[in-house]
């Protein structure tokens, strides 16, 4: 068994991972295999907190008519139906997970209390925290870092749908080249756009890496975890 470079981890995904090709909504087999690379991490002794995105259902600048508090919120709800789905997927797998929100929905999860998430991370359960950072004008990738400085993460796992940070949008640039790695300032002085600013400035403040991966890659997180090569390190 390889060693575990990361005892505790915050993982961000994204809203439209769970969609798979459908592009909205919530895929289950994804969902499933996506459980399965989690409880593969958890079985290392790995201690996980998971931030989720929404949009698969509805991101706050798709309400270009309204306002923006409102749209916000709408996104951040949209959060909470995917941590319900992770949390009974992975729990329909033996996995014992909490959920908890940034904004007070108590009949179906807890409120967001660091000491009662740390509480849940000593005792081995998966804690998925969901509404973001509870506020408007922030995004998931925010609340990822947020959470991360706040449970004492060792990494933040940025698992999306591209295989690592690219020097330019390789949708739009062929020639766009990975990066192995970069530093948090090159990262911000490039305009990089694979996580917000605010996020990076978390993270470069509290000397959290981010390490940037394809989540449906073969063994994505167990490599992730275990120090392999995969994607782009932040740090």
């Amino acid at each position: 068994m390889d060693k575990v470079l990361y005892k505790r981890v915050i993982i961000k995904l994204s809203g439209e991972a769970l969609a798979g090709s459908v592009g909205s909504g919530i895929n289950e087999k994804v969902l499933d295999s996506v459980v399965d690379q989690i409880i593969e991490i958890k079985n290392l002794g790995v201690e996980i907190g998971i931030i989720v995105g929404g949009g698969n259902f509805w991101r706050g600048r798709q309400g270009t008519e309204m306002d923006r508090t409102t749209a916000d919120h709408m996104g951040m709800l949209a959060t909470v139906i995917n941590a319900l789905a992770i949390q009974d997927a992975l729990e329909r797998k033996g996995a014992p997970t909490r959920v908890q929100t940034a904004l007070t929905i108590t009949r179906v999860a807890e409120p967001y209390i660091l000491r009662k998430a740390m509480s849940h991370l000593n005792k081995g359960r998966i804690v998925i925290f969901a509404c973001g950072t509870g506020n408007p004008y922030f995004t998931t990738d925010t609340a990822a870092a947020l959470r991360a400085a706040e449970i004492d993460a060792e990494v933040l796992l940025l698992a999306k749908n591209v295989d690592g940070i690219y020097d330019s949008d390789p949708k739009l640039n062929p020639s766009a080249k990975k990066l192995e790695s970069i530093t948090y300032k090159d990262f911000i002085a490039q305009g990089l756009r694979a996580m917000d600013t605010t996020a990076i400035t978390i993270c470069m403040e509290n000397n959290i890496p981010v390490l940037a991966f394809g989540l449906f890659e073969d063994k994505a997180l167990y490599r992730a975890v275990t120090g392999q090569k995969i994607g782009t390190l932040i740090k």
